[in-house]
Parts: C-alpha cells; sequence; structure tokens
C-alpha cells in the first residue's frame, strides 16, 4: 500500500522554528516529486515548496522565501520542510504530495497523485 506520512508539526512562538518529514513507505521516493501544500481554515490548499526526484530543483512560495527550505533523503525515503521565521499566517495543517519526477511553477494540488494525511501547524504566542 503506498502512504505518505507527515509528522513535525506542533504549536510553536512566533519567530519559531520547526521542521516537517514527509516519509513514504509502500514505494521509493526516488522517482517522485514532492510538493508541501497547507490549508488554513476556511481557505483554500496552497502549494508552499517542491522538489523535484533528483533535488536539482526547488522552488517555494513567496511567502516562505528566505524561511522555508527543503531538502530531501532519498535513503531514508524522507523529504523535508525546514521552518523557520515562523509567523501566524503560516498556521494551517501541512500536506505533502508525491508527483511522478518533476515540479513546476504553474502546477496545483491537482497535478499530484498521493498525499498524506497532514499535520498541524499553529504559530502562536
Amino acid at each position: 500500500q503506498l502512504e505518505l506520512v507527515e509528522s513535525g508539526g506542533g504549536l510553536v512562538q512566533p519567530g519559531g522554528s520547526l521542521r516537517l518529514s514527509c516519509a513514504a513507505f509502500g514505494f521509493t521516493l526516488d522517482f517522485y516529486a514532492i510538493g508541501w501544500f497547507r490549508q488554513a481554515p476556511g481557505k483554500e490548499r496552497e502549494g508552499v515548496s517542491c522538489i523535484t526526484s533528483s533535488g536539482s530543483f526547488t522552488k517555494s512560495a513567496d511567502s516562505v522565501k528566505g524561511r522555508f527550505t527543503i531538502s530531501r533523503d532519498n535513503a531514508k525515503n524522507t523529504v523535508y520542510l525546514q521552518m523557520n521565521s515562523l509567523r501566524p499566517e503560516d498556521t494551517g495543517v501541512y500536506y505533502c504530495a508525491a508527483r511522478p519526477y518533476y515540479c513546476s511553477y504553474d502546477e496545483g494540488p491537482h497535478d499530484y497523485d498521493y498525499w498524506g494525511q497532514g499535520t498541524q501547524v499553529t504559530v502562536s504566542s
């Protein structure tokens, strides 16, 4: 069974950091790009960052550039999202998703084939 499992969410104060992990079970991530998405209450799911299967290309939303870093360790079948300088507006459920090989600037959630169950990130004092 193909499965993505996110972990690492939690409650953090503004300015704090979290590292999210996305682990794959039942398949290898070697051939998949991974995207991180988030959804705040009452808002649409939005793309945060993505990384290609090789790790040679990454992109991030303007709202998180300079603060969030996506990386991958294919040996551990895991992708990470390091989130620094967190803000209250970063609050939401964070999901990882997989699509074959590539991600692009004009992609959307519908381009991804497999999704995790999400992990809650709350930034609040």
